[in-house]
């Protein structure tokens, strides 16, 4: 019986599935990893009536909630909009402008009016995202959740930078360091934040506040990416000598900040898997590749590389088994293009903001300030982050 389940049992209990008296048809695909990406591409599959099985395994006992927040564009949201699984306004925050600033006076502001869109990006929180996707997981007869991995035509790994499946399939993973952490935290702000997301550079760290609770908000989410030496002095500090400190850096643009939260940390890295799918298997999401995250582009990847392969598969000759090498490589030359153009840009941000001396200093605000005024070339960069750059090609707007 092999520890199969159905959707509507949830993950509490065994269930083997059987109709007057058979076992269930076999898997035409199992996921491994149920978070934000696995679960996507399940509901996609599904849609077009494969058997699928989703691993998802019971959070820890000492698991603290996650405090982080996903910035999603347009193509991500209208992704989860039909598959029924976007949170309502007061999780998913609409960003109407954003004000990004240098260390020597440069800034490049954003307003999604002057873009013709209703918001530039949504500020979406972890958990009601996940439990609308688990709602959707749980009515789609489709979908099996697993305790354990079980034998499909198709394994697709999603279960994150730190898969544990990827040395299974033979894959090396080739990981950069960056020599920085990541803070993150819920704030409370002393002033609304009006919809607009702040992020400021300063000595090769980058702090961003990202707006949550809605348009008449005040609270945002922290992610403050700092060196090495610096991320354990701030861990180490009290709570009001951190808001502080957080307010200082933040030149008192949104008043008194005040912690909602527990500080979290994690290692910060750009990697990449030599190669993303071999007979019977293939990766998806940080599984397959991690970025830098200044540009909040992480999931935005991972759900386009969901809604690739779901594409792919669909697209597939009727003779060609789901797991034929030659189609899965298809989604991996798809999405490889992608992946790299974000991850040599958000690299190369970062090197260039880490620079501390001149001329580096110079020639990045003074790149800011040209940018600020380059029109064409801004819309073109904001369609891009948005997830709109097909359009454009389609349309030739610029």
């Amino acid at each position: 019986m092999g520890g199969r389940q159905t959707g509507r049992n949830g993950p509490a209990g065994i269930v083997p599935r059987s109709y007057n008296g058979l076992m269930a048809a076999p898997l035409d695909v199992c996921i491994r990893g149920a978070g934000v990406v696995g679960r996507t591409l399940a509901l996609l599959l599904a849609r077009e009536r494969l058997r699928v099985g989703l691993v998802d395994l019971p959070a820890p006992a000492h698991h603290q909630p996650d405090v982080r927040a996903y910035a999603l564009n347009a193509a991500s949201r209208d992704l989860l909009l039909r598959l029924r699984a976007w949170p309502d306004e007061l999780h998913a925050t609409a960003v109407t402008g954003m004000d990004v600033r240098g260390d020597e006076g440069g800034r490049v502001r954003f307003k999604a009016d002057r873009e013709g869109v209703p918001a530039l990006a949504w500020i979406v929180e972890v958990a009601p995202l996940l439990a609308r996707l688990t709602d959707a997981v749980r009515f789609q007869p489709q979908i099996e959740l697993l305790t354990a991995p079980q034998p499909a035509a198709l394994t697709v790994v999603c279960e994150g930078r730190a898969s544990s499946t990827r040395e299974e399939f033979g894959v090396q993973f080739e990981v950069t360091s960056y020599p920085q952490r990541a803070i993150a935290a819920r704030v409370e702000c002393g002033k609304p934040h009006g919809g607009v997301a702040h992020q400021w550079f300063d000595e090769g760290n980058v702090l961003g506040l990202l707006p949550l609770g809605g348009a008449a908000g005040s609270s945002a989410a922290l992610v403050w990416s700092v060196q090495e030496p610096r991320a354990d002095e701030l861990l180490g500090l009290s709570a009001d000598e951190f808001q502080a400190r957080l307010q200082a850096a933040c030149h008192d643009e949104l008043g008194a900040m005040t912690l909602s939260t527990d500080r979290m940390a994690w290692p910060l890295q750009r990697a990449q898997a030599d190669h993303w799918c071999g007979p019977g298997w293939v990766l998806a999401g940080d599984a397959a590749h991690n970025v830098h995250p200044l540009a909040g582009q992480g999931l935005n990847l991972g759900l386009a590389d969901a809604e690739e392969l779901a594409r792919v598969l669909n697209g597939r000759e009727y003779w060609r088994p789901l797991g034929d090498v030659k189609l899965l490589r298809r989604y991996e030359r798809a999405r490889k293009v992608d992946v790299l153009a974000m991850g040599w840009t958000t690299d190369g941000l970062q090197q260039l903001f880490a620079q501390p001396a001149e001329p580096w200093s110079w020639v990045r605000n003074w790149g800011m300030r040209g940018f600020d005024r380059s029109g064409p070339i801004k819309h073109w960069v904001v369609r891009q982050a948005m997830g709109h750059a097909r359009d454009l090609l389609r349309t030739g707007r610029t």
